[in-house]
Order: C-alpha cells, then sequence, then structure tokens
C-alpha cells in the first residue's frame, strides 16, 4: 500500500512537474512571437520607408536623364547651327579675302616689300657695329616683319629712319661709352671709338662685338704687332696728323678673326717639338763658345799687339810673350834648334787658341742634319695619321707637316749664325798664328844672320 502510495505520489509530483513546464515553455513561445511580431512591424515600416526614399531617388534620376537628354538634344540641334554658320562663315571669309585683294590693289606688292626690307634690315642692324651705339633698333623692325595686316605710318617710318641711320652711321668715326667684356670674365664702361661699320676698338686694341649677347669684347689673342699697333698710333696721334691705321673689308668678321688666329714665332718654334728644342740647345751652346772665344781672342791679340810694341821685355801673360820668352832661354843654340824650340812653343800655343772653334763649326753641320731628322719623323708620322684616319681631314696632318717642317727651318737658321759666328773667331784665331808664325820665323832669320856674322 505503501508503494502503491509513494508510485501514485511520484506520479503526481511527475505530472505536475511536466504541467508547469508546459506552462513555462508556452510563455516563452508567446512572447518571442509577440517579439516576432513587433520586429515584423519594425521592418515593414522600415522597408515602406527604404521603398519611398527609393522611389522618390528614382523620380530625381528619371529627372536628371529627362534634362540631359533634352541638353544632349539642344547641343546637337546647337552644333548642327555652328556647323551651318562656320560653313557660312568660310564662305564669308573668302568673299571678304576676295574683296579685300580687290581693294587693295598695289598696296598688297607695298606690304609685301615692306616686309622683304624689314627682314633684311633686321639681319643687317643685328649685326652690325653700329648698334653697339645705338642698341635695339630692331626691336620696331620685328613688329613689322611678324604682322599680318598692313604697316602703319608709323612704323613705315620706323624702317626709314633705321635703314636711314644705317646709312649715315656708316661713313662716321663715332667715340661713346659702351659697355666692354674683360677677358677675366667682368664687364666695365669704357670709351670706345667706332669707324664706320667696319671696326670698334679702346684705345690700344680691336674690339669685337658679341651678337647674341650685344657687347663688345676684345680679341682673344692680339694681331700682328703693326697691326695692333695701328690703333695706339691713331688714337695718340695729334690733330691733323695722318696716321696708318689697318681696315678689315669684311667688317672684322673675317680676316680680323682669321689674323688673330695666325700662328706667332714661338707656336711655330714649339711645333718643332723635342728636336726643334735639341737644336736650340746646340745653338746656345755654340753661341757661349763663340762668346767665350771671341772674348778670350780679342784680349789676347791686344796682349800680342801690345807685346809687338816691346819685343825686348817678353810677358809670359800673352803666346807671343811666351815664344820671345824661348827665344831668349835659347839665344845660344843653333838655328836648327832654336827653330824647333820655337816650332814647340808655337804648337803649345795653338791649342789654346784654336780651342772650341771646332765645336762651333760641328754644330754648325749638326743642325741641318738634325732639322732633316725632324723632318723624317714628321712625314712619318703624317704616313701614320694617314694609315689611321685617311686623308679627309688636313687638319689631322697638319701637326706631323708643321713638324716636319719647322725643324728643318730651325735646323738651317741654328746653322747659318753658326757658321758666320765660326769665321769670325776662326779668322780671330788665325790672325794671331799667323802673328805668332811671322815673329817665329823673323826670330830665325834674325838668329841665323847672327851666326853668319
Amino acid at each position: 500500500m505503501k508503494f502503491k502510495s509513494f508510485v501514485v505520489a511520484a506520479a503526481v509530483t511527475l505530472s505536475a512537474s511536466m504541467t508547469f513546464s508546459t506552462v513555462a515553455d508556452t510563455a516563452k513561445l508567446d512572447q518571442l512571437l509577440e517579439q516576432v511580431k513587433k520586429q515584423r512591424v519594425i521592418e515593414g515600416r522600415v522597408n515602406q520607408e527604404r521603398e519611398r526614399a527609393f522611389l522618390a531617388d528614382r523620380a530625381d534620376k528619371q529627372a536628371l536623364l529627362n534634362a540631359a537628354k533634352k541638353a544632349f538634344s539642344d547641343e546637337e540641334a546647337r552644333g548642327k547651327r555652328l556647323q551651318k554658320q562656320y560653313a557660312d562663315n568660310d564662305i564669308l571669309i573668302a568673299q571678304k579675302q576676295a574683296e579685300l585683294e580687290s581693294a587693295l590693289g598695289t598696296m598688297g606688292e607695298v606690304f609685301g616689300v615692306v616686309r622683304q626690307s624689314a627682314n633684311k634690315a633686321i639681319g643687317d642692324i643685328s649685326t652690325s657695329l653700329i648698334s653697339a651705339q645705338y642698341p635695339d633698333r630692331d626691336v620696331p623692325l620685328r613688329t613689322i616683319a611678324e604682322a599680318k595686316e598692313l604697316p602703319t605710318l608709323q612704323e613705315m617710318e620706323d624702317l626709314w629712319l633705321a635703314m636711314l641711320t644705317e646709312m649715315t652711321e656708316s661713313g662716321k668715326i663715332a667715340t661713346f661709352d659702351a659697355e666692354v667684356v674683360k677677358l677675366d670674365g667682368g664687364t666695365e664702361t669704357r670709351r670706345v671709338t667706332r669707324f664706320g661699320t667696319f671696326h670698334v676698338t679702346g684705345e690700344q686694341e680691336y674690339l669685337l662685338r658679341n651678337d647674341s649677347t650685344d657687347q663688345l669684347q676684345p680679341l682673344g689673342r692680339a694681331p700682328q704687332a703693326k697691326i695692333h699697333d695701328s690703333v695706339a698710333n691713331f688714337h695718340n696721334a695729334s690733330s691733323g696728323e695722318l696716321v696708318g691705321f689697318y681696315l678689315d673689308p669684311t667688317k672684322g668678321n673675317s680676316l680680323l678673326r682669321l689674323n688673330q688666329q695666325r700662328n706667332t714665332l714661338m707656336d711655330y718654334y714649339h711645333q718643332g717639338k723635342e728636336v726643334g728644342y735639341l737644336i736650340t740647345i746646340l745653338l746656345l751652346i755654340g753661341l757661349l763658345i763663340f762668346i767665350e772665344r771671341f772674348v778670350v781672342l780679342s784680349v789676347v791679340g791686344a796682349k800680342i799687339r801690345a807685346q809687338l810694341k816691346d819685343l825686348a821685355n817678353p810677358s809670359k801673360d800673352n803666346p807671343l810673350g811666351r815664344i820671345l820668352t824661348v827665344y831668349h832661354q835659347n839665344t845660344s843654340a843653333d838655328v836648327e834648334n832654336l827653330e824647333l824650340k820655337l816650332d814647340e812653343a808655337i804648337l803649345r800655343e795653338t791649342p789654346k787658341v784654336d780651342r772650341g772653334i771646332g765645336l762651333i763649326k760641328l754644330f754648325a753641320a749638326v743642325a741641318p742634319l738634325m732639322g732633316l731628322l725632324g723632318t723624317v719623323i714628321g712625314m712619318i708620322q703624317t704616313f701614320q695619321t694617314i694609315t689611321l684616319y685617311g686623308t679627309g681631314d688636313p687638319k689631322l696632318m697638319a701637326g706631323d707637316i708643321s713638324l716636319a717642317l719647322v725643324t728643318t727651318a730651325l735646323g738651317l737658321i741654328a746653322a747659318l749664325p753658326l757658321i758666320f759666328l765660326h769665321s769670325v773667331v776662326a779668322s780671330k784665331a788665325k790672325s794671331i798664328l799667323h802673328v805668332l808664325d811671322e815673329q817665329s820665323a823673323g826670330i830665325v832669320a834674325a838668329h841665323a844672320e847672327k851666326e853668319k856674322a
């Protein structure tokens, strides 16, 4: 019974528990259902708002599309109108051009002549030395040359004045202040003189005009001395004095520029290179030997002339005195021994007198041979240059040919004075030795007469 009661109680408890759980779940489900319904209502409202916004935006886009289509249609119509207008204007321009040409008549030719004259005047004026004194004269001419319409009366007068100024100033010598570029790169304002359209000079030099910078600049290298000095001579001349002045008929653009590129004597000398330097050394050594021999032989000759005036008192500071001393030391010897003694004394003096003279003659003979050697070397280098580079550019061979020619000239230049100098000192030495031989023969003859007596 108890067990049955327990079972019944457990069943009642379980049933109550299940009933309570079912009731709780049903409440949650009802709550969830309410939430879903509320959420559905909210989402419905949101969707309605979004739909209204989309419809409104769609209406705006449709309005924009309609406006764009209308604008496109308007522009297309405007394009057709402009195209038609362009065609009409093209026809009208052709008609007006024909009318203009008909109305111009000979004025068109005048316009062409004016433009042509302006273009030519620009070239002449921009490179003219007169522009150094009157700058910017080509500015109005460029306006005329670039104009598409008929020139005005003022522009034609500007052209006339520019050409008239060029003609009148080309025959004048004018002095004015101008900016001159210095060789170190700076500039300075100097007083310059313009000789027509030929030259602009400073007080001591020629000046050139740089067309690109519109400045005057000195020559990079002075021309020949006689040409360069003519500038200073002109500026230093007194009023009314006639002086020579060198003018370049090419207005300094060719002859003067070429003249400043002319090689100087030192340039030619250095083209001889090593062979030329060796020839110079030979010439200098020969000159030093000549100077020494000339001085020594002149002193010896003077002493011998003094000794000739006093033969009774021989001096050992000159060759004749030493020979007379030998005679006085051998007065008791016979003629043959005395002659041998005197010959021996002369032989001792001869090397002192002739010393170095043979070297001068040797250098005079060697110098042309060295010049010939330089010629051969230069020709070898010339043929080597031709082998490597061909004969298309003569400038490539100019240096080697200069070596060949300059060394020959240097050899001859060295040999000619050396031959002359050798002749001078050789004649002096010969005259001294002649005096010694003459006095020796006289002494022997006098001694022989004494023995016979």
